[in-house]
Formats: structure tokens, C-alpha cells, sequence
């Protein structure tokens, strides 16, 4: 009797499993209409097939009867979602964007490609790989886009290429000890200026306090900032950490590493709230500071020099030119500048990189291509908008955010039309160094964006963002003395906004799920030897592969929640 109750039960659950896609068919497609309901009457995006690890997990639950789960996962994998192209040759490349693109065409959806194969990506680290040169990388380019031929298609060209230049890999790897050795030579010489004599030094401290200027003695320029808060006259590109507002950072591109996007000192609640719980995003002005890594990219604009006394003696109520502005080609200030001006051969190739890719894909007509932008946890406006400038945006249709990372909208929405503002004013012969970041306070922010921003968005460029995983917003680690890496692989995460067009923003194009919701960001060692992520206590699949926890936990945390039921008749 016992034997035979078991096999009922196992047959039942294998017929379940089985006729899962079938039976749960009406809860997808009412979940898929729905948001083409909301988003979609200009323009329906392409859901790729799913993994077939994700169908795998919907088999397993059912299996164990959890209905809901199984549920909520397969309407996961069957919403509208970015396909990942990288490491294939050109002849594989081609023949696979062909396959995407041609099947798109025949539902008459708009595909979402990810192109992920620039030479040196990801620093080396858990999504390492790449091109092996810039011939290579420009033959497989030209193979994507045979394969699209005229069909239309928007791109997501090479996330964290622009955001993480190689210029920024040894920041990246090595930015615990960078802060280190800088934290030396402040405290040397610290040492070295109090060897001064006592008349010296009296003379030196008077004459700064004469011209505005710290005292000589070795103390930081962040210990202006708060005079800059009342009326900024410059750009802070790395604000004092007391006064800055930018989010922290989340995570990175399938398994992508961003340890110079680590941002330690914000603070958020240790165990997550429910879904109706999340408490709404706090405005920039009482948010905690993001600490951007020490990279010649990130660090605090220059103070004026000694050279010139009285530059700064009072702000005026909208920002003026910095009266001490580098030029392309300088050397790198001793105290920092935001963006590198001295580039390496293969942060100059990076370059060369980005502006064929961008030159080759739009040529085709029909196809919209967005550059890497980061997120706003990470670099400031003026760190990111020469890099946009560099790599060809004046071309291209615009700039991604957020991709592969846990930014909240709003955030990533501030951040884009600052973005989009200081484009437009570099355009008309502006310094990046002048625009409003998001740093600043949203007074002061506003009252630039009111003098210098176009009326006209249609003359901007425009952005998408990634909400794939947004939904709980970055994540900050209880234990602050192991290397977060919150980028990865970060629990208690869930799916964000649906992929949708219509977002309500003049210049925000789309909302996307780039980031294939359900698929590692790499192993997670955390600074440790490893196997085990310190954080889950479990090892890790590899980047791009399927993670069963972490695919359940984007489903049950997901804001707004994952509907499984079907809609009532007539709506």
C-alpha cells in the first residue's frame, strides 16, 4: 500500500512538471500583456528563450509542490530580457545575432543585445576574457553586425568598458591599498611640514588664512567642502564624505568585477523589509555618502593652487568656472584630478574599441546603441561625461545605467538627466568640470540645470536603465572588515520595474532587464581563499551561470511583486 502511494505521488509530480509550461501558460502571458499593457503600445520587447538551468528549477519546485515559487520563476524567465553576446568567434557571433534578431523580427518585438567582448574586460576578474586585440575586436564587431543586418535592434555596447577603463584596474584590485599608501604621504608629509620653523609656519598659516586657503600642513581638501555645500562654485567630483549624497554601489555585469564602484560607508538595514516595507529612497541631502575608490578618476577636484591667492574668498549663487583647469594631455595633478588626462596604450585602445563599435552599428540604420555610463553610486558627472565624450556619444543614440547593478530609479533617473545636461553643455563648448553631479544638493543642482540645461529634450541625449535586480536596492554587508565586492552576487535582492518603453521620462528611453536575472556574478570570495562566499556560505557558480538562490530570491523580493495570477475577465 505504501509502495503503491508513492508512486501516485511521484507520477503525479513528474505529470506536474511536465505540463508546467503549459499550465502556467495563461499566468505568463497575463503577466507579459500586462506590462505590454503598460509599456509597450510603442514598442514590444523580445524575451528571449530562457536557460535551461532556470527550467530545470521550475521542474524541481513544482516537483516538491511549490506552486507559487515555480510560478513566480517561470514568469522570471519569460519576461523581455537582454541577450549576452561575448567570447563566440565571428563566424559563431554572426550566426547566433541572426538567429536573435530574425526570430524578434517574426514576433514583431524589439531585441535587446548586450555586446560583451572588449579586449581586458572586467580588470581580470570573475567576468574576465575578452578580444585579444583591437583587429579582433573589430572583426567581431563586424560580425554582429552582419548578423543584424536591417532589422532593428538596441544595443548595449560593452557595460563597465567606459566605467572601468584599464586606466582603472589597478584602482580597482588594488584600492585598499592605494588608500593606504595615500593615507602615508599625507601623514609624511604631515611630518615634514611640522619640521618647519615656528616663524615659517606662523607666516605660512597667516597667508593662508589671508587667501582663503587651508593651512600648509598637509591637510586634505575635502576639509573645505562644507563651505561648497552653501553655493558650489565648482564641481566636486568626490565630495566630502560628510556631505556627499551619491547611493551606494550594487553589482556588476554577469559577474563582472567593480571593487572601485565599493561605496563602504553607506548604511542600510541589516535584515530586508518586505516588499510593502522597502522604505522609499531618501532625497540626496540626508542620504550617506558613497566613497568612490581613490582612482585618478575619482579624487577631489584640485584646491587652487598657493600660486593663486584670493581664487575662492566667497561662493557666488551658481557655479563659476575653477580658475585652475586642466588641459587634455597634462599630467595628472599631484592632488588629483577626476579624469585621467595621461592614458595608458590600453586605455587609448579602449577607446578605439568603443568608437568602431559605435561607428560600425549605427551605420546599419535601424539600430539604437547605448553606451556604458556606470551607475550613480560610482563616478561622479564630470568623471564619466569626458569618457562618454571620448568614446564616441555624439554618435551613438545614448548612454546605459544601472546595468548589472542595484541602483534605485530614482537615483539612476537624477543621475541620467545630469548626465544628459552636461552633455548638452559640453556640446556647446562647456567643461564637464562645471556641470552639476549628484553630489550635489538638488537645490543647487536645479538652479544649474535651470541656467544651462536645453529646454528641448529631444536634443539631449537619451539613456535606459537596468532594473533587472533593482527592486531592494544596493546592499551593504553587516561585517565591515572583509571586502564586500556588494556588486556581487548580494543576498536579499529582487527583479525591479518590468521591462517596458513607456517610462513617462523625455529622456529615459527604456527601462531593460539587461542583467539576465538568475545568473551569477562569479564565485564572491570577498577577499578570502575561498571556495565559499563568506557572505551565503555557499560556493558559487561561476559568472553567467544559473544560481538557483539567488533566482528565488529576485522572484520573492521582487518590487514590484511578481504576478502569477491571471487578471479578471475585461480589464
Amino acid at each position: 500500500m505504501r509502495k503503491r502511494r508513492k508512486i501516485i505521488t511521484v507520477s503525479t509530480a513528474v505529470a506536474a512538471a511536465a505540463t508546467l509550461p503549459l499550465l502556467m501558460s495563461p499566468v505568463v502571458s497575463a503577466a507579459v500583456l500586462e506590462d505590454d499593457d503598460e509599456s509597450s503600445r510603442m514598442t514590444r520587447l523580445y524575451a528571449p528563450p530562457p536557460d535551461r538551468d532556470s527550467y530545470r528549477q521550475v521542474a524541481r519546485l513544482a516537483w516538491r509542490g511549490d506552486f507559487r515559487d515555480s510560478a513566480g520563476l517561470l514568469s522570471m524567465v519569460r519576461t523581455p530580457q537582454a541577450v549576452w553576446y561575448g567570447d563566440e568567434t565571428p563566424e559563431q557571433v554572426e550566426r547566433l545575432v541572426r538567429r536573435t534578431t530574425r526570430s524578434a523580427d517574426w514576433q514583431g518585438r524589439l531585441p535587446v543585445l548586450a555586446l560583451y567582448n572588449v579586449p581586458g574586460r572586467d580588470c581580470g576578474s570573475y567576468s574576465s576574457g575578452g578580444a585579444d586585440s583591437l583587429a579582433e575586436y573589430e572583426a567581431w564587431i563586424d560580425a554582429v553586425a552582419a548578423g543584424i543586418g536591417d532589422r532593428e535592434v538596441l544595443i548595449i555596447l560593452e557595460p563597465d568598458s567606459l566605467a572601468l577603463l584599464p586606466s582603472d584596474c589597478a584602482d580597482a584590485s588594488n584600492a585598499a591599498q592605494t588608500a593606504v599608501e595615500q593615507q602615508t604621504v599625507i601623514e609624511e608629509q604631515t611630518t615634514a611640514d611640522g619640521q618647519t620653523t615656528a616663524d615659517e609656519q606662523t607666516a605660512a598659516d597667516g597667508q593662508s588664512a589671508a587667501d582663503g586657503q587651508p593651512a600648509a600642513d598637509g591637510q586634505p581638501a575635502a576639509q573645505e567642502q562644507p563651505a561648497a555645500e552653501e553655493s558650489p562654485t565648482e564641481l566636486p567630483p568626490l565630495p566630502d564624505p560628510g556631505a556627499s549624497t551619491a547611493p551606494p554601489t550594487g553589482s556588476a555585469a554577469p559577474g563582472t568585477g567593480q571593487e572601485a564602484a565599493q561605496t563602504p560607508g553607506q548604511q542600510l538595514p541589516d535584515a530586508l523589509p518586505a516588499a510593502s516595507e522597502t522604505p522609499a529612497p531618501q532625497p540626496p541631502e540626508v542620504q550617506e555618502p558613497a566613497a568612490l575608490e581613490p582612482s585618478a578618476s575619482q579624487t577631489p577636484a584640485p584646491e587652487p593652487s598657493t600660486e593663486q591667492p584670493g581664487t575662492l574668498p566667497e561662493l557666488p549663487p551658481l557655479p563659476t568656472p575653477d580658475p585652475v583647469t586642466p588641459e587634455a594631455g597634462n599630467s595628472v595633478d599631484p592632488d588629483g584630478l577626476d579624469t585621467p588626462v595621461v592614458e595608458d596604450p590600453e586605455t587609448a585602445a579602449r577607446y578605439s574599441e568603443i568608437n568602431y563599435a559605435v561607428d560600425v552599428l549605427t551605420a546599419l540604420g535601424q539600430t539604437s546603441v547605448y553606451l556604458d555610463a556606470g551607475h550613480a553610486g560610482w563616478h561622479s558627472v564630470s568623471s564619466i561625461v569626458p569618457r562618454l565624450i571620448k568614446a564616441g556619444i555624439d554618435r551613438a543614440t545614448g548612454f546605459a545605467l544601472n546595468v548589472s547593478h542595484y541602483q534605485t530609479d530614482p537615483d539612476s533617473t537624477w543621475y541620467g538627466r545630469l548626465i544628459s545636461s552636461c552633455l548638452a553643455y559640453a556640446d556647446e563648448g562647456g567643461d564637464p568640470e562645471k556641470c552639476a553631479d549628484q553630489s550635489w544638493s538638488r537645490r543647487h543642482a536645479r538652479r544649474w540645470l535651470r541656467a544651462h540645461a536645453p529646454d528641448d529634450p529631444a536634443g539631449m541625449k537619451h539613456y535606459v536603465t537596468d532594473t533587472s535586480r533593482n527592486g531592494q536596492g544596493p546592499w551593504t554587508p553587516r561585517d565591515r572588515h572583509i571586502d564586500a565586492q556588494s556588486w556581487c552576487n548580494p543576498p536579499g535582492r529582487g527583479l525591479g520595474r518590468r521591462p517596458t518603453t513607456h517610462t513617462g521620462d523625455a529622456l529615459m528611453d527604456a527601462a531593460l532587464w539587461v542583467k539576465t536575472p538568475g545568473e551569477s556574478d562569479g564565485r564572491c570570495l570577498r577577499g578570502t581563499d575561498g571556495p565559499l562566499d563568506p557572505v551565503r556560505g555557499t560556493v558559487n557558480p561561476e559568472a553567467g551561470e544559473w544560481f538557483p538562490d539567488q533566482a528565488l530570491e529576485l522572484v520573492r523580493y521582487a518590487d514590484p511583486a511578481v504576478k502569477v495570477f491571471r487578471r479578471t475577465a475585461g480589464r
